[in-house]
């Protein structure tokens, strides 16, 4: 389906993986499901290839699934026309010539700058607020991802439950997820963990944990630089993708670094899953598993406020026993002490942690999406 609609999104990409994670989403959500033209500007092409391979990282101009990929560099060109609907990401601020461009367009753009998630109450009151620009005829709007009808919404293609559930109930969608990552599929009485984060002084203490308990555990964690921190707590500093460590009850397995499609097959395949930042925090709800959140860090501790937030909406309804199991583990997790002593806590609760997973999920899955309530915006306002 294509329609005339024609879409620029800027992305700069700041923590590696999570700002260009989500623009990429969107992009092809924008141009598979809707229609619209999309150019992709991306200012670091190298952690974009990461996240899917077969983005080239020395092309300035490329094609991927439907979506042309720009390399966005800092002496922006000017001459560029403008699109209908102009995304600006996380604040990351258009070229002066681009903006410009725009204002001299006969039919002004619709521009969106398209906000970090956040479960804060204010959210819904700020979602679509407009702002003048000073000195130019235009307007920029304001678009908060969120998880009530009043916000943006989260990112979520039209069949991502359908492709997950399909995962779930093939008994041997699992046996080769794993034997591509070089492993064995988990034995049938293990926790399955995944555990993708930031750099985190906890990590040794979480891993003692899983070791000294009861419950055999299987963590995959992917390749970077906690994995080498875990392998230093295992006196094998340097791990390598397909290396697993075993300690007590614990089996360790250094994971490739998976493409992002991949990814939610791992998410999938755990019954428990430790995100970080935004884009896999969005997967790991709709994996419908129990999760743990590492939030990016912010200056002035500005971060625990959208934590604790997230915390309290996701919490409703949990049994007190469990919420209060789960709460304990993620600000210890934040706060990098303390989950030696929150973990065992988490693990009586997890049945009663993976039904309110599924129910949250289920929720969240009864709300428009967040590339369709942009699409509906963006056409209201181009008619």
């Amino acid at each position: 389906m294509r329609c005339d609609i024609r879409c620029d999104i800027f992305c700069a990409v700041v923590d590696n993986f999570g700002d260009i994670g989500v623009c990429w989403r969107l992009a092809r959500q924008l141009a598979a499901e809707h229609g619209y033209a999309v150019r992709l500007w991306v200012d670091e092409l190298a952690s974009f290839a990461r996240l899917c391979p077969q983005i080239d990282p020395a092309a300035p101009l490329q094609n991927v699934a439907g979506v042309d990929v720009r390399r966005w560099d800092r002496a922006f060109a000017a001459g560029v026309t403008p699109a209908d609907v102009v995304v600006e990401a996380f604040a990351c601020e258009l070229p002066e010539c681009y903006v410009a461009a725009m204002a001299a367009r006969p039919s002004r753009p619709v521009w969106v700058n398209l906000e970090y998630l956040s479960a804060e109450a204010w959210v819904d009151g700020c979602h679509a607020m407009a702002s003048p620009h000073p000195r130019l005829p235009l307007v920029k709007h304001f678009f908060f991802p969120g998880f009530g009808p009043d916000s943006g919404g989260l990112l979520r293609e039209r069949n991502l439950l359908a492709r997950r559930d399909a995962f779930i109930a093939d008994a041997h969608a699992r046996e080769p997820f794993w034997r591509r990552a070089g492993f064995e599929p988990p034995p049938a009485d293990a926790l399955v963990v995944s555990l993708f984060g930031y750099r985190n002084p906890a990590l040794g203490e979480l891993l003692r944990a899983f070791a000294d308990g009861d419950r055999p555990i299987v963590c995959a964690l992917s390749d970077g630089p906690l994995l080498r921190a875990a392998g230093a707590s295992f006196d094998h500093p340097d791990p390598r993708p397909g290396e697993q460590l075993t300690r007590g009850s614990l089996q360790l397995r250094a994971m490739p670094f998976v493409a992002q499609d991949r990814y939610d097959e791992l998410l999938w395949a755990s019954d428990l899953n430790f995100v970080r930042g935004e884009d896999s925090f969005v997967r790991a709800q709709w994996a419908a598993r129990p999760l743990v959140w590492q939030i990016y860090p912010q200056a002035g501790d500005a971060h625990w406020a959208k934590l604790e937030a997230f915390r309290a909406r996701y919490c409703e309804g949990l049994a007190p026993a469990a919420a209060q199991a789960l709460s304990g583990l993620w600000r210890a997790w934040n706060r990098g002490d303390g989950v030696g002593s929150a973990w065992p806590a988490v693990v009586p609760s997890l049945p009663v942690l993976a039904a309110h997973a599924e129910a949250w999920c289920a929720v969240l899955a009864a709300q428009a999406d967040l590339a369709s309530r942009l699409a509906e915006f963006c056409a209201n306002r181009l008619q």
